[in-house]
């Protein structure tokens, strides 16, 4: 025979636990003539089967029906399946600490997170401890916080040396440019990179051009390049970010940005820029869209995965008139404007892959070569030539 303390000892319950026990019923002490609650054997089995019972799940209540009675299977098999969705989630949740840890692949996170919180995203990645520029390209290119450093300085090595950081030629350049009837004053150049396009624009208006970008070796670059033209006169550049821009609001006739825009996505970007646009401004902007409706599987998945807001052109001139613009000028990117890009990044990869065979950041990059090369007809860059409308 037990006392109570002792059987609680005895079982590692609390006094007070088994007391509730025996008022529910599931256990019962003896009273002595000394007023000390005994309890059995039997009654030390009992708890022992309950114990067993409540880690499968079961309540004290269904418990005592299991022990009253023939087990209820449906009560069962629902508490089994309560217990793997439990299970399933505690899986996931592992994983994500795991991940984030340095123990696993957190590339489907980050584009989870960022379809239902972009900002969000964005803001929680720089204050881990990236720089914009860095959480900007963890979004878009890695995927993955714990390998980021190294990614991306071999994708930095990859691009360095390349003029063209994205499709694009003078003669598309010019083909936009000669869609804004107006003759821009001031003109404000987003993602310029190295300034391909900016001494286009320099050699064809008389604007002051304002080059903006977040990489200091792209600017370095443009300065060069407006120096050795003779533009250094009209071409100031700024390091700085393109979400979230340094300029009084209708500071510009004409905006910019050829293949940047995807980094805060497009709808975004056409938002943030409308206020740095006089009344009557353009914005020009190219971004990554289906040429068909019926895109190869192979491409969809390429794309929707590298780039999940791809859309359809008359999706993005949608967007345009619903943040503000009238579509004056739209068109599709020549095959030449890619092959600017793509063939000399070929050689610089091919050149590369002996000094970096296990590098992620190259083989990312000769994935999109391989899709360029087979199926450039499902896809393109289009030009867009937006008209700011008064509101």
């Amino acid at each position: 025979m037990y006392r109570i303390s002792e059987l609680a000892d005895f079982v590692g319950l609390s006094r007070t636990a088994l007391l509730y026990y025996e008022k529910q019923g599931l256990i019962q002490g003896k009273r002595l003539e000394n007023s000390y609650r005994v309890y059995s054997d039997k009654d030390v089995q009992r708890v022992r089967l309950i114990q067993k019972l409540q880690a499968g799940g079961l309540t004290l209540k269904e418990c005592k029906a299991c022990l009253n009675a023939k087990v209820d299977r449906e009560l069962l098999q629902s508490r089994l399946k309560q217990l793997d969705e439990e299970i399933a989630h505690k899986q996931q949740s592992r994983q994500l600490l795991a991940a984030l840890l340095g123990e696993g692949d957190l590339k489907a996170w980050h584009e989870s997170v960022d379809k239902i919180a972009p900002d969000a995203h964005l803001e929680w990645l720089i204050k881990q401890g990236f720089s914009e520029k860095e959480a900007l390209h963890l979004k878009w290119l890695s995927k993955d916080m714990n390998e980021h450093d190294r990614y991306m300085a071999d994708f930095m090595r990859v691009f360095e040396t390349l003029d063209r950081w994205g499709p694009g030629s003078e003669e598309e350049t010019l083909r936009a440019l000669s869609s804004v009837k107006s003759s821009p004053k001031t003109l404000l150049e987003i993602g310029c990179g190295k300034g391909i396009a900016t001494t286009v624009l320099a050699k064809h208006t008389d604007a002051t051009i304002t080059a903006l970008d977040n990489e200091p070796s792209a600017l370095n670059r443009l300065n060069e390049r407006a120096a050795e033209l003779g533009f250094s006169d009209r071409i100031a550049t700024v390091n700085a970010s393109m979400t979230e821009l340094p300029f009084e609001p209708e500071s510009f006739d004409l905006i910019w940005a050829e293949g940047c825009a995807y980094i805060m996505g497009v709808e975004n970007a056409m938002k943030a820029w409308r206020p740095s646009l006089k009344q009557e401004g353009v914005l020009v902007l190219s971004d990554l869209v289906w040429l068909t409706d019926t895109p190869s599987d192979e491409t969809k998945t390429f794309w929707l995965q590298e780039y999940p807001d791809i859309g359809s052109i008359s999706r993005r001139e949608e967007q345009a008139k619903a943040t503000g613009y009238e579509v004056i000028e739209s068109f599709t990117l020549a095959p030449e404007a890619w092959e600017n890009y793509f063939k000399p990044l070929e050689e610089r990869v091919n050149a590369l892959k002996a000094d970096m065979p296990e590098s992620a950041a190259l083989k990312d990059i000769q994935a999109e070569l391989n899709i360029y090369n087979r199926y450039l007809n499902e896809f393109s860059y289009q030009v867009f030539v937006l008209k700011k409308k008064g509101r």
